[in-house]
């Protein structure tokens, strides 16, 4: 059991890199455990939330791949509560599949599939299934080992392969098993038949609604900034951190780039007692100065990424599908997801008679579908929607392209060593954490990602938790919780 100290007197300046929900819980967290210290966050773009932000355009607003607010760690469920308080609204899920021209529940529904499947193809899933129970690979070294286990091969190749090498770009035999474990956790398929016969459904990946921003996930982040500065943190975006200064094990400043009004480039200093950074590592350890040892370069070196881009479409009616989004495992199209952003919130559309609809690619920054225009992935989009029988084409009026680079750490075969290597180096610095989801190579969900910053704020407060071994998988398994004594709320 972890224990709190009580509220540090000490005083300072915390330098935050990154404004996303890491990096606004770390500020946040800190005014209260330790409020002699002073936060402020530098934020690369131009709006708070990271990925988790929320965008617009001539009024309508569109989340960045959609983003649940669904955790069992009570402490976040607090801040959310806290900060957002009435401004939630308690959204039902509904999402599935396109696959072969049919829709099939999602997470899978074990009768809904068999019945779209046909009753030949049925068979052969239910024989698959009970083949790999009985014979399952060994060893789940791999995405596709730990599927087929409880899934069986048949609904591994129907359901899971196809819009898995679409999402990462690389077959699912060579993404970790670490990446299922964590993103699909206990789900499989004895579960879902248990769930479909009337079981308690206990798998966090089959809930049936979930919280929600009134106006979007940037909603949460923009208020909670709105109280980092009220109570005397500071927040600047647009400002670009090109250098992390250090001596020895420990960082002393920070070199920023940003434009005066002018537009013209001006580079600054700052220094701070303790950092903390959400910024991608492999980034990271490119900025730092002196450069770690060359072990540790070649390792952030063989870091990998996915990037993602969302084209929004305004549609001259109202919403062509209920579902809050769908997967399209079709290889006919390219488009992976597609988000309906009015079954989210009615309020990110600023007229009901219109619909906004999310078509989420996953790509590479040197793929084609990065280097298109915005002209003509438009067009890309409006002709998919409309090849997928969604929507007519000729009722989009509008869109909006939004590009976002290194939205999801890739599980391959070389990141884990690469990590060990980074992760050693980086426990000798003695004030500097990495938090959230790229600081730290983990596919975090947004809960996942502030429980770290909010253990990063107690380590400056004075507490000792080693950030690296948090385990986010417990936080799920068994309601993990921080013990703590009763701490005010601010602002």
């Amino acid at each position: 059991m972890l224990k709190r100290n009580t509220r540090d007197t000490r005083t300072g300046k915390v330098a935050i890199i990154g404004a996303g929900p890491a990096g606004i819980t770390a500020a946040y967290e800190l005014q209260k455990v330790a409020p002699g210290f002073t936060p402020v966050i530098y934020e690369a773009g131009h709006l708070l939330g990271g990925i988790a932000r929320t965008e617009s355009h001539n009024g309508f607003r569109f989340d960045i791949g959609g983003h649940r607010f669904f955790t069992k760690v009570p402490e976040v469920e607090a801040i959310w509560e806290e900060v957002l308080g009435a401004d939630f609204i308690t959204v039902p899920r509904l999402s599935r599949i396109y696959y072969r021209g049919r829709f099939f529940d999602y997470p899978l529904k074990f009768f809904n599939a068999l019945w779209n499947t046909g009753p030949y193809e049925a068979v052969r899933i239910v024989l698959s299934y009970i083949k790999w129970r009985l014979r399952p690979h060994p060893v789940e070294e791999t995405f596709e080992q730990w599927v087929v286990n409880r899934f069986g091969a048949r609904l591994y190749h129907h359901f899971f392969q196809s819009y898995t090498q679409k999402v990462w770009g690389i077959p699912p035999s060579e993404i970790r098993a670490d990446w299922a474990a964590q993103r699909i956790k206990d789900l499989s398929l004895s579960r879902a038949i248990s769930n479909a016969l009337g079981g308690a459904n206990t798998t966090t990946s089959l809930i049936e609604s979930f919280r929600y921003p009134r106006l979007g996930p940037g909603m949460m982040w923009e208020r909670m900034g709105e109280r980092v500065r009220a109570n005397g943190g500071a927040i600047h975006v647009n400002h670009d951190v090109v250098r992390i200064l250090r001596d020895e094990n420990r960082v002393c400043a920070l070199e920023l780039s940003t434009r005066d009004d002018a537009g013209n480039p001006v580079t600054t200093r700052i220094e701070a007692d303790h950092f903390v950074s959400s910024m991608a590592l492999r980034d990271l350890i490119a900025r730092f100065d002196p450069p770690p040892p060359p072990e540790v370069m070649a390792a952030a070196g063989r870091l990998k990424y996915r990037d993602f881009l969302i084209v929004t479409l305004i549609l001259d009616r109202p919403d062509p599908f209920p579902d809050n989004w769908i997967y399209v495992h079709s290889p006919d199209v390219r488009v992976g997801r597609i988000q309906n952003f009015r079954a989210w919130s009615p309020d990110m559309l600023p007229d009901s008679r219109q619909s906004s609809i999310g078509m989420e690619y996953f790509c590479n920054e040197d793929d084609d579908l990065w280097r298109m225009s915005d002209e003509q992935l438009a067009h890309l989009a409006t002709r998919e929607l409309d090849s997928l029988g969604l929507a007519d084409g000729m009722s989009v009026t509008d869109s909006a392209v939004i590009r976002q680079r290194k939205a999801y750490p890739v599980y391959d075969p070389d990141y884990a060593a690469a990590l060990r290597v980074i992760r050693e180096w980086m426990q000798q610095l003695e004030n500097f954490q990495t938090v959230g989801r790229n600081g730290l190579h983990r596919y975090n969900n947004q809960d996942h990602s502030m429980l770290t910053a909010m253990l990063a704020a107690r380590n400056i407060a004075g507490e000792h938790h080693d950030l690296w071994s948090v385990n986010v998988e417990r936080a799920y398994q068994e309601e993990f919780q921080v013990p703590k004594e009763e701490v005010p709320a601010i602002g």
